[in-house]
């Protein structure tokens, strides 16, 4: 029986995409070894830095919801270059948005809590042979 191996990455671990191709080979290697993989990414380096002065430029006291939404996309661009490094060493892999991947959180949008965890979608992936960012 195959274990579940959790990795997370942080933002200067995908600061570019050389990094990002060398955390694709480590997670490889976890799989290659015949666990089930789930990682977890951050923003690329300084992109939630960069975004909130984007939304300090526009704005001069930005909405917390749409604040919470634009930084989300810093952890969605990392998501989705880490799979496609993935995709491109050969390996089944699907990145999830974290309300993609099942997880509900309360409506505090600037330290919001998990309050909810339904982990179909992710099992469902994993019994795919897909390792989930």
């Amino acid at each position: 029986m195959s274990s579940l191996i959790v990795q997370k990455y942080g933002g200067t671990s995908v600061g570019d995409s050389d990094r990002i191709k060398a955390v694709a080979r480590r997670i490889a290697l976890a799989r290659d070894s015949g666990d089930q993989v789930v990682v977890v990414v951050s923003a690329m380096g300084n992109t939630t830095d960069e975004l909130i002065h984007k939304a300090n430029t526009v704005a001069e006291n930005p909405n917390g919801r749409e604040l919470a939404l634009l930084l989300s996309t810093g952890e969605i661009v990392s998501c989705t270059l880490v799979t496609m490094a993935l995709h491109s060493l050969g390996y089944a892999a699907i990145g999830l948005s974290g309300g993609q991947a099942g997880i509900r959180t309360d409506m505090d949008y600037s330290r919001a809590r998990i309050v909810d965890i339904d982990p179909q979608r992710i099992i469902r992936e994993l019994a795919d042979e897909k390792i989930v960012v």
